[in-house]
């Protein structure tokens, strides 16, 4: 049977229409978007849920890890998974700076790649999975599901230097702290939240040792002080000072598996760990805000939320500027 030309029309339109369509849902959504995988990759998210919940409940202290490294990747030339990389272009890795002492469970964004590589090759990028798992990581422990922005590309190299110079000490003081989450678009009160992460995880010994040696800080709880010294032995000095057992370390909050206020509830009681936590506390400019937050968990997390989404999409890569790597650990060659 033959189709006359007026038959053909609308069918030349439809498959017109329908080859349209099909390029367009191969293609990302705008960068920026919750749904920039939506048309490319519209199982993403799902993949690294599915593949870190079994992760969580084999390690506990995975959903903290997971937090820290998405905070060190985005304070070295911002969210471009340069911490991954196992060389840069000086032959040194951002994981080998003192600052990045016991980053750790690379090996979950990388089984979150491979699955994703079978899902949607070359399409997801690790930048993107770093963001996405520190998410999950958040709400694992109890935290807000945040909605994140997505399509950074990963980056083209990293430095052990740059991580040296870009990840700030414990010892920072509370303005240069603000200045630091004010260039990455943070208000003084979301600021003040971003360290609420710090109610998840551990601190090396090397991390809080000035306050303890060579004399306690009193502002530091004298019981703890106790408890700290019996973790945090002094071994003899070298030439670089005082050493400590290297995986020697202590919690930062009395929930350290949970993320919830109590990390604002142990500085107004006087149980912060670090320098910088004890003097947020203090500061007549934080201080309100520690308080209020040790009241009031859902504005800590109303205020997290907003600087998570900050934190997350500082300086990302987009068009040429980087690319979607193969290999979390190497650039595409």
């Amino acid at each position: 049977m033959q189709l006359h030309r007026q038959q053909l029309g609308p069918l030349i339109k439809i498959f017109l229409f329908y080859i349209t369509l099909t390029r367009y849902l191969a293609q990302p959504q705008e960068a920026g978007s919750p749904d920039y995988y939506a048309n490319s990759c519209p199982n993403a998210e799902s993949v690294v849920r599915n593949t870190l919940r079994g992760s969580f409940i084999r390690d506990n202290t995975s959903p903290a890890a997971l937090i820290r490294l998405l905070f060190h990747d985005c304070q070295v030339n911002g969210c471009d998974a340069s911490i991954m990389l196992d060389s840069g272009s000086d032959g040194s890795a951002e994981v080998e700076a003192a600052a990045n002492l016991g980053i750790r469970r690379q090996d979950f964004i990388v089984a979150i790649k491979k699955q994703l590589e079978l899902a949607c090759p070359q399409t997801v990028s690790c930048a993107d999975i770093i963001a996405l798992a520190a998410r999950e990581a958040i709400i694992h422990a109890g935290g807000p599901a945040i909605s994140i922005p997505l399509g950074r590309l990963d980056g083209f190299d990293a430095s052990r230097d740059a991580a040296e110079s870009a990840l700030p000490p414990a010892t920072i003081s509370v303005p240069d702290m603000l200045d630091l989450f004010s260039n990455m678009g943070m208000s003084t009160e979301e600021s003040v939240a971003i360290l609420g992460s710090h109610t998840m995880g551990v601190a090396h010994c090397t991390n809080f040792a000035d306050r303890l040696y060579p004399t306690s800080d009193p502002n530091l709880n004298r019981q703890d002080v106790i408890k700290l010294k019996a973790r945090c032995p002094r071994l003899l000095p070298r030439l670089n000072g005082p050493q400590f057992p290297i995986n020697a370390f202590a919690a930062l909050d009395t929930s350290n598996f949970r993320f919830d206020n109590t990390y604002f509830r142990n500085l107004v009681a006087g149980r912060a760990l670090l320098t910088i936590d004890s003097n947020l506390a203090m500061d007549p400019t934080t201080g309100p805000i520690v308080e209020n937050f040790a009241q009031n968990q859902g504005a800590f997390f109303d205020a997290f939320s907003s600087a998570f989404v900050k934190l997350s999409s500082f300086q990302v890569l987009t068009g040429s500027q980087g690319e979607v790597r193969l290999r979390c650990d190497q650039i595409n060659q």
